[in-house]
């Protein structure tokens, strides 16, 4: 049973990794890619829909993204979500395709850039201490129910411990990474 716990939760911790690695990826250096609008919704005949899915999403120069709706009806909608997204972009409708050119990053872009990822970087580390407060829980249920011993359950809140360690650190490095490229010019 402690086996199991330990190998659910390190394994939820990783997937936590790896969310927070295709978030920094969607946060631009100045060039633009279509993975950048992915995380993008728009409001399709009231659902919230993911943008991929009204829409191909081209680029058309190295600093400008091509957003072509499948309906013409949805394109004043994308235009809306990713002007309201988080990234800061300003869409402008070409005929049936919506232009989304990337401005050149400021020095204060690049402040509100990494206070971007810093947050990213912090529901990431709360995610993964919800993760050890899950383990822990059912540890102290598992000793009052006397399926584990006392010895056990403090040696298994031990290595939770040492994976969140492991896991907030990883995730610091991986900040630090993004924060020196975001400011290299």
């Amino acid at each position: 049973m402690i086996a199991d716990l330990k190998k659910n939760t390190e394994l939820k911790m990783k997937k936590t990794l790896e969310a927070f690695k295709a978030d920094l990826g969607k946060v631009r250096t100045g060039r633009a890619h279509t993975g950048l609008l992915d995380h993008i919704t728009v409001d399709y005949y009231g659902s919230q829909t993911p943008i991929n899915q009204v829409a191909r999403i081209t680029l058309i120069d190295a600093r400008t993204i091509g957003v072509s709706p499948f309906e013409k009806k949805v394109g004043p909608a994308i235009e809306k979500a990713i002007r309201d997204s988080d990234l800061g972009l300003n869409p402008a409708a070409a005929g049936e395709t919506i232009r989304v050119p990337m401005p050149m990053l400021t020095e204060e872009r690049r402040k509100e850039l990494i206070k971007v990822v810093r947050h990213e970087a912090e529901n990431a580390r709360v995610a993964v201490r919800n993760l050890r407060r899950e383990a822990n829980h059912v540890l102290k249920e598992a000793l009052k129910q006397k399926t584990v011993s006392e010895n056990d359950e403090r040696r298994s809140q031990d290595e939770v411990q040492k994976l969140t360690d492991r896991h907030i650190a990883e995730i610091d490095r991986m900040l630090e990474l993004k924060e020196a490229e975001l400011m290299a010019v």
